[in-house]
C-alpha cells in the first residue's frame, strides 16, 4: 500500500550576499564625523578605554598628579584632571583633529617612540561618540582655554578659569551610537575595569599621584612614592600586603636589556593570572613571548594550573621594539624576540633558584613562606620585599625616584654545632653523600633555620632560631634537596642520546621539516637526531636516554613547535625534570620515619644550602616561621 504523502514546506534561506549582484556605488570620501566614529571603534571599547587614553596623555604631559572622576561607571561622566604642561590656546582646536600630535614628527621618531601615546587619534575618536570638552592652560599662559565638541561639531574656543594643566570631560559616552552603548555591562563591571586600569598605571608610574572617585566618593588614592615605606604601601594598596611582604625584588642587566621589579614567591601563586604586570619601557603590555618566558621560569616551582604574580619592568632600546602593532597598544614586537625571551627566562630562573629556606628569616615571620630570599650573582640581585627586611638600595633606580640606602643583606651566620658525617650517611641512605662544608663555628649566632628540637608525628621537624619557632615538612624538604642533586648530576654529564633500533617515521609540515634540517646541532644537544626523508616527513633516529620510554613522536613535535615559535625549547629538560622529580619523591625520607637530632640538623643545613628549597618539587612550602611576637600573641602574653 502506498504511504500517504505529506506536503513538506519549503525553507527559504537568504541568498549568499556574495552572489547577489550589487548596484555600483561611486567611491567617495567618508564624512569626518563617520571617520572618527569608525576610529572610535578601535580606540574606545568601554569607559576604561577612554580613561586609559586620557591618563596616558596626562602622563605624557609630565603630570605629577592625575584625578579621575566617574559617574555611573564612566558612562554618565568621565573627568580626568592633571597638572601637566597644558596645551596652548592656538593648538587646542588642532588637538581635536585626527593624526595631530606633538609626540612624533618623522619616521625616525616613530621607530623609537618613548611616549605612551603617539597616533593622535584618541581625542577626536572619543569626541565623536560623546559630549566632549577640554580645558587647558600652560604655565606660561595667563588664562585657560575651553573647547567643546558635540555631535561632531567643534565650537569656538572660549576663555575659562583653570590652574596650569588640563581637564577633559566626557559625558554620555556612546550617546551618538546607541548600538555601541547596548554592549556596555553593568555599572559595577565597567567601574571595575577602570579600577584595574588605574591600578596598572599606579604600578607603571609610581612617582605620580593618582586619585579615583566614583559617584562622588574617593575609592582609590595612590600617593606618590618617595621612600621605602611609601613604596611598600603603594605595592600593598595595588596588590595586597602578602605580595608586598613576600615578593622578590630583582635587578638584572645584560645584552642591552634591563629587567627590574618584583616577582611573587612560588608559595604565593594564584588561581588566575590577575596579578601579572609587565611593562616595556613603561608601557603595559600583554605579550605571548613574555608570558611563555615567565611560565618556563616558574615551571619547576609551581603547582600545575597555578599562576605567578609579578610586577616587572623591561628596559630596551626603543629602536629594537615596535609599539605600533596593536590599535589599543596592548602588544609590542621585539626585533630580537629570542634574546628577550632568554633574558627574561634566565633572570627569573636565577632569582627563583636562589630562594633558599631560611634566607633573610628576620622580619619574615608568619604562616606564609617566610623569609625566602636569594643570593645575588654577577650583575644580579634578588631579595624579599618587606616593611622589616628591607630590599637592596638599587630598588628605586628606574622608577623615576631617588636611590637611597635602606640596609644591607645580612651575612650568612655561623654554626656552633657541627653535625656528624654519619648522620648524613644515615639520612641519604648510606655511603653516597658527604656532609657539605660548614662555616667556622660562631657560638654567638644560630644558623637561619636554627637547631632541631623535636619531631612531630613523624612528619614535621621543630627547630628554634633567633626569631622564634621553625616548622619543616621533612619529606617535602628532602624531596627538593634530592631533586636538585639529581639535576646537578645530570647537568654535569650532559644529555646522553640513545639510538633507536627501529627509526620512527614522522609526518610533519614542510616548515617543520625545514626547521629540523636547519636546527640539527641544537636538536643534537638535546639528544634528538632527526633525518629528513621527504618534503613533509622526518625519521627519528635517536632520543634522550632519560626519555627513552616517552612518546617520541609527540616529544619531537612539541620541540619543533617551541623552536618555531620561540627559537628555544626546554621540553627535554622539563620532561627529564618530571622524571627526576618522581625519582626524588620515592627516594626521599618518608613520613613516620624517626630522625635523630643530628639527622634533623643535617636536613636543616642542607635546606639552607639548596636552591629553591623554600618549595618542594610540586610547589608546596617546605617550611614556615612563627616569630616570638606571633607566639606571644597566640598566648595573649603581655596583655
Amino acid at each position: 500500500m502506498r504511504p500517504l504523502s505529506r506536503a513538506v514546506p519549503r525553507v527559504s534561506w537568504p541568498e549568499d550576499p556574495a552572489l547577489v549582484p550589487r548596484v555600483p556605488v561611486p567611491i567617495q570620501l567618508l564624512p569626518d564625523t563617520l571617520i572618527n566614529q569608525i576610529a572610535a571603534g578601535e580606540v574606545v571599547e568601554r569607559p576604561a578605554s577612554v580613561v586609559k587614553e586620557l591618563m596616558e596623555n596626562a602622563i605624557d604631559a609630565g603630570a605629577s598628579r592625575v584625578e579621575i572622576d566617574l559617574e555611573e561607571g564612566g558612562v554618565r561622566l568621565i573627568r580626568v584632571r592633571d597638572d601637566g604642561c597644558g596645551i596652548p590656546e592656538l593648538e587646542l582646536p588642532l588637538a581635536l583633529s585626527r593624526h595631530a600630535t606633538s609626540k612624533i614628527a618623522s619616521l625616525e621618531d616613530l621607530e623609537q617612540v618613548g611616549t605612551l601615546g603617539f597616533r593622535g587619534e584618541a581625542l577626536p575618536s572619543i569626541a565623536a561618540v560623546s559630549k566632549f570638552s577640554i580645558t587647558s592652560r600652560p604655565l606660561a599662559q595667563a588664562t585657560a582655554t575651553r573647547v567643546e565638541v558635540e555631535g561632531g561639531r567643534l565650537r569656538a574656543p572660549e576663555p575659562a578659569a583653570h590652574p596650569p594643566g588640563t581637564t577633559i570631560e566626557v559625558r554620555d559616552l556612546f550617546y551618538s551610537v546607541p548600538a555601541r552603548r547596548k554592549f556596555l555591562r553593568a555599572e559595577r563591571t565597567e567601574y571595575g575595569h577602570v579600577e584595574d586600569l588605574v591600578r596598572t598605571l599606579a604600578l607603571a608610574r609610581m612617582g605620580v599621584e593618582l586619585k579615583l572617585k566614583h559617584n562622588g566618593r574617593i575609592s582609590k588614592h595612590y600617593r606618590p612614592v618617595a621612600d621605602e615605606a611609601s613604596l611598600v604601601r603603594r605595592l600593598s594598596e595595588a596588590l595586597g600586603e602578602d605580595f608586598a611582604r613576600g615578593a622578590l625584588r630583582i635587578e638584572h642587566e645584560g645584552a642591552g636589556l634591563r629587567l627590574h621589579g618584583w616577582v611573587g614567591l612560588p608559595t604565593a601563586s594564584r588561581s588566575q593570572a590577575d596579578q601579572q604586570f609587565f611593562f616595556v619601557n613603561g608601557r603595559h603590555v600583554k605579550d605571548r613571548l613574555v608570558a611563555h618566558a615567565v611560565k618556563q621560569a616558574y615551571a619547576d616551582v609551581l603547582y600545575h594550573g597555578r599562576h605567578a604574580a609579578f610586577v616587572l619592568f623591561l628596559e630596551v632600546d626603543p629602536r629594537k621594539v615596535d609599539v605600533n602593532v596593536h590599535p589599543a597598544k596592548h602588544e609590542v614586537r621585539f626585533r630580537d624576540g629570542r634574546l628577550v625571551h632568554d633574558f627574561i627566562f634566565r633572570s627569573l630562573h636565577e632569582a627563583l633558584a636562589g630562594t633558599r629556606a631560611g634566607a633573610l628569616a628576620a622580619g619574615q615571620g608568619g604562616a606564609h613562606a617566610a623569609g625566602v630570599g636569594a643570593e645575588p650573582g654577577a650583575g644580579y640581585a634578588a631579595q624579599p620585599m618587606s616593611g622589616d627586611a628591607r630590599p637592596a638600595a638599587a630598588g628605586f633606580a628606574g622608577y623615576g625616584l631617588q636611590s637611597a640606602g635602606f640596609g644591607q643583606r645580612p651575612q650568612q651566620v655561623g654554626m656552633p654545632l657541627r653535625e656528624q658525617i654519619a648522620a648524613y650517611a644515615t639520612l641519604y641512605g648510606g655511603g653516597g653523600a658527604a656532609a657539605p662544608a660548614l662555616p667556622q663555628e660562631d657560638p654567638s649566632q644560630a644558623p637561619p633555620l636554627g637547631y632541631a628540637l623535636a619531631q612531630l608525628h613523624g612528619v614535621y621537624v621543630l627547630a628554634q632560631n633567633a626569631h622564634g619557632l621553625v616548622l619543616v615538612d621533612m619529606h617535602a624538604a628532602h624531596e627538593r634537596i634530592t631533586y636538585e642533586r639529581l639535576k646537578g648530576q645530570r647537568e654535569g654529564e650532559g644529555i646522553r642520546s640513545q639510538p633507536l633500533l627501529v627509526p620512527i617515521e614522522l609526518a610533519v609540515s614542510e616548515r617543520e621539516a625545514d626547521l629540523a634540517e636547519a636546527e640539527t646541532e641544537p636538536l643534537a644537544a638535546l639528544g634528538i637526531e632527526l633525518q629528513r626523508t621527504g618534503p613533509q616527513s622526518l625519521s627519528i633516529r635517536s632520543v634522550p636516554v632519560l626519555l627513552a620510554g616517552a612518546d617520541a613522536r609527540q616529544l619531537v613535535l612539541d620541540v619543533l613547535s617551541d623552536l618555531a615559535e620561540h627559537g628555544r625549547t626546554r621540553r627535554i629538560e622539563e620532561a627529564g625534570n618530571a622524571l627526576l622529580s618522581t625519582l626524588a619523591c620515592h627516594t626521599s625520607v618518608r613520613a613516620n620515619r624517626q630522625l635523630g637530632v643530628a639527622e634533623m640538623n643535617a636536613l636543616l643545613r642542607d635546606m639552607e644550602a639548596t636552591e629553591r628549597s623554600g618549595q618542594c618539587n610540586h610547589g608546596r612550602p617546605t617550611w614556615t616561621q612563627l616569630s616570638l611576637a606571633e607566639l606571644d600573641k597566640l598566648f595573649l602574653r603581655g596583655r
